[in-house]
């Protein structure tokens, strides 16, 4: 968020957006009530939401695929290996950043003129590292714990 934030309204240090998102006060909502919203939803209508973790998707690509192929009313099993590759290939980060519409198309977005690339950075699951101190992710961590309780999500999941 804070890079995404720094490409389009920037700048922000990175101290004062732990601040703001530990706070709840964020540019586009409170963080956990978004996520929340949808995984309520994903549990109440599970033919009609999926909720998917990036980190997942990231570690065990192939079960992931499958479980959208299910989910979109295909078969995605095992036999249909071939096909969750192409799909998986189709839909990898590297390629979609890669795609000239992403790499030089625009959207209007709250008045402003946003290029593409500002929805395409590393894609790294961990890269956080390299930017949070020990501090900084601590205090990331103990409102992840207080926001999901009780949720079914933990911070385990991510």
């Amino acid at each position: 968020m804070w890079h995404f934030y720094n490409r389009s309204a920037g700048p922000l240090s990175v101290e004062r957006a732990v601040e703001s998102f530990c706070s709840g006060v964020m540019p586009w909502g409170p963080f956990y009530e978004h996520v929340l919203g949808y995984w309520e939803e994903s549990k109440k209508r599970p033919d009609e939401v999926l909720f998917l973790k990036y980190e997942e998707l990231c570690r065990e690509p192939k079960e992931q695929g499958r479980k959208l192929a299910s989910f979109l009313g295909r078969s995605g099993g095992t036999d249909d290996d071939d096909e969750v590759e192409k799909v998986l290939w189709r839909s990898s980060f590297g390629r979609l950043k890669e795609l000239e519409v992403n790499k030089y198309g625009a959207v209007g977005e709250q008045g402003l003129q946003l290029s593409h690339t500002i929805y395409f950075r590393k894609g790294t699951v961990g890269d956080w590292k390299n930017y949070l101190t020990l501090d900084m992710a601590q205090c990331i961590d103990q409102v992840t714990r207080v926001k999901l309780q009780g949720t079914g999500l933990s911070l385990d999941d991510f």
